[in-house]
């Protein structure tokens, strides 16, 4: 394991700091220690696993720890931050699935390939309101879907992001047209390998239009809309 710094540059310091006098190492009800304490001994700094004084408790690694508080610091004026598989930042959780039964306020942000919430919104200062906030919800749809939109003028070819040929469906691509300034009959004529949409006007009209195009990932499994009830799952909205 590295040798991690400090913020002035120097060794992190190496030490095990014992919470209780009584050594016990055992695992008990509720996890290792004694006194209805389920973590007597925190194991701080960077030895590896095989350099721990015997006087101390190992360290163990848990799959699973439920926490009542959680408060992080940094040392010296440091901001703290969260390591993981995933990178370091001020707040980086990566993981298959992140599940929150109450609001979750971070500085930073919340990773993961899905995010179970009863709501998603984002709320940040007013733009151009003092003492006011503006708060959004994301929509909410039956499926992984991703949308590009934009204007199309003087042109009958709408070019999709190169990603998303491995991104996307190609058969679930839709196609939506809003046109400007006169009725120019617009018909989608054709979607070339999912890569581009071609455009055509029935009354051979100069195209200028709005369009919006949205297709479903493929890169995930069908979101299963309508699902049982789970005894002793843990619900966004309770």
């Amino acid at each position: 394991m590295a040798q991690e710094k400090m913020p002035d540059g120097t060794d992190a310091p190496l030490e095990f700091l014992p919470v209780v006098e009584n050594k016990d190492c055992s695992e008990q009800e509720g996890g290792w220690g004694q006194h209805a304490m389920q973590y007597p001994y925190i194991w701080y700094g960077n030895m590896g696993e095989d350099d721990w004084d015997p006087d101390y408790c190992k360290p163990f690694y848990h799959r699973t720890a439920r926490i009542e508080s959680l408060r992080m610091e940094g040392v010296l004026g440091a901001v703290p931050d969260i390591q993981g598989p995933g990178g370091t930042g001020e707040f980086d959780v990566n993981s298959t699935k992140v599940t929150f039964s109450h609001d979750v306020i971070a500085g930073g942000q919340v990773c993961g390939a899905s995010f179970c919430s009863a709501s998603k919104n984002f709320d940040i200062p007013h733009p151009t309101k003092e003492n006011k906030r503006l708060v959004y919800a994301c929509l909410e749809g039956p499926e992984n879907g991703v949308y590009i939109r934009g204007r199309l003028t003087g042109n009958n070819v709408i070019e999709l992001p190169d990603y998303w040929r491995g991104l996307v469906d190609p058969e679930s691509i839709t196609v939506s047209l809003t046109q400007i300034g006169s009725s120019q009959d617009l018909i989608v004529d054709k979607i070339e390998w999912g890569s581009k949409v071609v455009i055509r006007s029935g009354s051979a009209s100069n195209i200028d239009c709005y369009y919006i195009v949205n297709a479903t990932r493929k890169d995930l499994a069908p979101l299963e809309v309508e699902q049982d009830v789970v005894e002793g799952k843990s619900y966004p909205e309770s």
